[in-house]
């Protein structure tokens, strides 16, 4: 199979490029907050509390968006969402620029862009298979990732080079401006509506019931993301809070934006690897090479030299792609349209749950037990989850060849429920 075939539709290239200029934006954007927060007041432990806000905002709201995505066409939530974020991280980079950013501000306008985040991210999640014919779900993921990845590439250099040039706040202005330019391609995508408009409008609440009666129903599912529970908060915490302030120390601003450079390009190399590859169980091989999710956090407490956060990132790329690609196929495959974005809100959800505790924790936690040791504890905490997940016997199992249920189903859950 042409593995460019999903390039031959025009709704799959708009929904890539919004999604590729959004991403070389926000590739620029962690970096910038981070250097402008340990520029303004020098502490580990605020950039924990800036970073967290958002984060926390985005897991309150997460679910809302999922029932949003499913009610109205996603096209137009992943809209209205890239025009709020473009405006909230316009006042970020404003106030950075200016000289007149505190904590609380960089607080509240986290927590305002979480939330609208929130919105988006399933819409962005579940229209992708609504992109493309079925057969070509697979090669329209790994593309979809080696587009973003490749823009996350450019986006990561960019802003270790400007961070260190002109300073961070014209990264963050950067991020607002990619923003806008992703709203204009995400409404040009056109695709056919997955809502049955013959039945009757249901309650919030209850459209979040039939969602997580399609959650819970699949043990796959729901243990992989019990994992990432905790591998994701350990690496954020390590990476985005400790990681700044251990490059500060050892290899530098731009040495850092090139190890998140060189991260993005295994990722590049993992998704052209995924292109190629015709796996019989691409889950457990995917939820398998998790465990080089680690290497960046290992380096970082045993040995922060620049040759080793490289090779360590690298890896690190190759090795998550296979998961992200076999997850996105995997849920597009088994899970009904009409539901597909609340099932991906609860995987975000568990996913980004304990992401605040995690960037919060890491500075207090540093200064307590040293910023080696707590990294080590991150790096086992991610070992420790992906070898629980892998003792499910559906991750172990989920075939790729298994019949697909992309079509609507009827409600399992009554409507009195």
């Amino acid at each position: 199979m042409n593995a460019l075939a999903p390039l031959r539709h025009a709704p799959f290239r708009y929904l890539v490029t919004g999604r590729l200029i959004g991403m070389l934006g926000n590739a620029v954007a962690p970096i910038a907050l981070a250097f402008a927060v340990l520029d303004l007041t020098g502490s580990p432990a605020d950039l924990g509390l800036v970073v967290g806000a958002r984060s926390l905002a985005n897991v309150l709201f997460i679910l809302f968006g999922g029932v949003l995505a499913d009610r109205l066409p996603r096209h137009l939530v992943m809209v209205g969402s890239s025009v709020l974020a473009a405006l909230t991280q316009a006042a970020v980079a404003a106030l950075v620029l200016t000289g007149t950013a505190t904590i609380p501000l960089l607080i509240g306008l986290g927590v305002v862009n979480g939330m609208v985040s929130a919105l988006a991210m399933p819409a962005t999640a579940a229209m992708m298979p609504q992109t493309v014919p079925g057969e070509l779900i697979p090669q329209a993921n790994a593309l979809n990732r080696l587009g973003t990845n490749t823009a996350m590439i450019a986006g990561a250099a960019l802003g270790g080079l400007l961070v260190a040039a002109v300073g961070p706040g014209w990264g963050l202005a950067a991020d607002a401006a990619t923003f806008a330019v992703s709203a204009l391609a995400f409404a040009r995508v056109r695709v056919p509506d997955v809502r049955d408009r013959t039945a009757p409008r249901q309650s919030a609440l209850h459209e979040l019931r039939v969602g997580w009666s399609e959650f819970a129903s699949r043990s796959w599912v729901w243990s992989v993301v019990l994992a990432f529970m905790f591998i994701n908060a350990a690496h954020t915490g390590g990476m985005s809070v400790l990681g700044p302030a251990v490059a500060d120390d050892t290899i530098g601003r731009s040495g850092w934006g090139t190890v998140l450079a060189v991260q993005t390009a295994g990722m590049v190399v993992g998704a052209l690897l995924a292109l190629r590859l015709r796996l019989r169980r691409p889950l457990l091989v995917g939820c398998a090479c998790m465990l080089a999710f680690a290497l960046p956090v290992v380096a970082l407490a045993e040995l922060p030299q620049l040759p080793v956060l490289l090779v360590g990132g690298f890896l690190c790329g190759v090795a998550v792609e296979q998961f992200a690609i076999a997850w996105d196929s995997s849920l597009q495959r088994h899970v009904p349209a009409d539901r597909l974005a609340r099932v991906y809100s609860y995987d975000m959800l568990g996913s980004f749950l304990a992401i605040p505790v995690g960037q919060v924790a890491a500075g207090p936690l540093a200064e307590w037990i040293g910023t080696q040791n707590a990294l080590r504890c991150a790096a086992a905490l991610m070992v420790l989850s992906v070898l629980g997940m892998l003792a499910n016997r559906g991750v172990r199992t989920l075939r790729a060849d298994a019949p697909t249920a992309a079509a609507p189903t009827r409600d399992p859950v009554p409507a009195s429920a």
